[in-house]
Parts: C-alpha cells; sequence; structure tokens
C-alpha cells in the first residue's frame, strides 16, 4: 500500500543510497547545522538529501551533472556520520532551509536550482516559501508539504501531533534489535533495487536517533500548503508510483496534485517502477527528467 511505503519514509529509517562517490573538493563546514562539497563548474545546483541520508544520495546524478553545472552537495547535521547538533525545540528541518538560505547569501549564489528529496524536499519548499529572492527553481521528490495527508487527508497540524509523539517515542526507545528489524522491513519498501539496501540499512544505523526521531515528529506536524502561495520560483514535484503500490496510479496522482494546489507555478512528473528512492530505482529516468527540468530554466 502507498501510504506504508511513505509513512515508513518519515520515520526514523531512511538512509543513504549509493557507496559510490564521486572525487570532488573536501566538504567545507558551513555551519553546525549542514556543511556543503561543491563540486564541477557552472550554473548552481544545491541537492539536498532527505530523512537520515547521505550526501551520497546524489551521486549517480553528480556524475551527469558536474560537467555543466557547479553542484552543492548538502549534508545534514546528525545523517549519516555527521555529528549531530543538539536543539532546544527539536526541530530539524526548518533550521536547515535558514542554513541553507545564509549559505546561498553567504557564497553570493544567484538563483540557483534548489533539488530536494523527502525531508530534503520539505526544506525546498521552505526555501522557496520563505526565501523567495534566493532561489532560481525547484524540485521537490517524493515530498509532500504535509505528510500526515498521507495517513488522513484531512488532518490538521494539531491534530497529527499526539500520532507523531507515539511514532517518536516509540521509536526513540525501542531497542536496538528491534530498530533494525524495522530499517530492513521499511528500506524494502523504499527502494525497489534490493542491489541499493544493504547500503541504505547500514547508513541508517549511523544517524542520530534523535535528530532522526525529532526530524520525524517535525514533518509529520508541519504543514506548509498556507506557505505555498508565496512560493515565487517554478516548481516541478518529482514522484514515484510502482504497481506493487497495490493502489491506482491517478490515486497517487491525486494525493500529490491536491496537496500543491495553491502553488503557483508548478508541473509535475511522475516516474512509474520505482518506490521511493526514485534516483536509485530508475536512475536513467530521474537524471532525464532532471535534465530536462534544467534546460527549462535555461
Amino acid at each position: 500500500m502507498r501510504v506504508p511505503i511513505l509513512l515508513a519514509a518519515i520515520g526514523a529509517i531512511l538512509s543513504l543510497t549509493s557507496a559510490l562517490a564521486a572525487a570532488s573538493q573536501p566538504a567545507s563546514v558551513v555551519n553546525q547545522r549542514i556543511s556543503v562539497k561543491v563540486e564541477g563548474a557552472g550554473s548552481d545546483i544545491i541537492l539536498i538529501p532527505g530523512l537520515a541520508s547521505s550526501r551520497k544520495v546524489w551521486a549517480g546524478l553528480a556524475e551527469q551533472l558536474r560537467q555543466h553545472y557547479r553542484l552543492h552537495l548538502v549534508q545534514v547535521a546528525g545523517f549519516a556520520d555527521s555529528p549531530a547538533v543538539p536543539t532546544a525545540d527539536g526541530r530539524v528541518a526548518a533550521p536547515v532551509a535558514e542554513a541553507i538560505a545564509d549559505y546561498i547569501r553567504e557564497q553570493h549564489i544567484e538563483a540557483p536550482v534548489i533539488i530536494g528529496h523527502s525531508l530534503g524536499g520539505e526544506v525546498a519548499l521552505m526555501l522557496g516559501a520563505r526565501h523567495p529572492e534566493r532561489v532560481g527553481r525547484l524540485m521537490v521528490v517524493d515530498a509532500l508539504p504535509f505528510y500526515t495527508l498521507l495517513i488522513d487527508p484531512a488532518a490538521t497540524a494539531e491534530s497529527a501531533a499526539p500520532h507523531a509523539a507515539a511514532l517518536r517515542d516509540a521509536t526513540m526507545t525501542a531497542p536496538l534489535a528491534q530498530a533494525e528489524a524495522m530499517q530492513r522491513a521499511a528500506i524494502a519498501r523504499l527502494a525497489k533495487t534490493e542491489a541499493a539496501r544493504p547500503a541504505l540499512i547500514d547508513a541508517a544505523a549511523r544517524s542520530d536517533r534523535k535528530t532522526v526521531t525529532d526530524a520525524t515528529y517535525e514533518l509529520m506536524t508541519t504543514d506548509l500548503r498556507p506557505e505555498l502561495a508565496r512560493i515565487q520560483a517554478p516548481v516541478q514535484v518529482v514522484y514515484a508510483y510502482d504497481a506493487l503500490y497495490g493502489i491506482p496510479a491517478s490515486s497517487v496522482d491525486a494525493t500529490f496534485r491536491n496537496a500543491y494546489i495553491t502553488t503557483p507555478d508548478i508541473s509535475f512528473k511522475r516516474v512509474d517502477g520505482s518506490f521511493h528512492f526514485i534516483m536509485l530505482d530508475q536512475p536513467q529516468a530521474f537524471a532525464s527528467t532532471v535534465i530536462d527540468f534544467l534546460g527549462q530554466g535555461g
């Protein structure tokens, strides 16, 4: 079913994808929230990975883009061996969005393309809505502006809070063996490509559990739909579908289109034969979609 697949994606169980690491400049620590690795030359693209993921999730795409673009590969603190940052309010995505906005300003980057997967997609939406002058184009990869719509289409941030708190607390206190079993089961639903799963499972164990559970709660209780109208940049939402979801493709289409109905300049691209990690399950189709999107901006 689609709901458990994507609900798993916002649990404490997402992870990095590819073991392939592209040759690049050393990561530069921007602030405690993010570090950024820069490679290539040309127009600027900022790539933001998802919950508990490494920037290496973009390795395959980066291989195709770095000859023509300057890539800024973000790593979020607390994910995939990056040191965690204690927070007073438990938020992760919102401070990361602010850190990237500061990075764009400090590095004098003009109208970059922002590409974000999962939690990174929500960060991209925050950037577009809260710092519209900082971004040129946005691509949101398999992410919704309010994730709890997958459970309850009538949900509000307030009604989502009890369930989100229960999930956060259960994940935080789960014994290690149980957490690892949850990770293995979830990854099987998030990545259709079996060869990608071992690296994903391994990386999930290398993310800080509190950071992941805090981010999960934030995703489930943050409704960005009221902010979407403030986005000035063109937005493309790329989302996955597979017959194994057990629901019609039209239902998935409707979920995404309805969630983004107030976004001024938006387009949608469904990638079939894929689970949540589109860049792994359909790497060439995904790369072609990104390249087409970049060409629209030229």
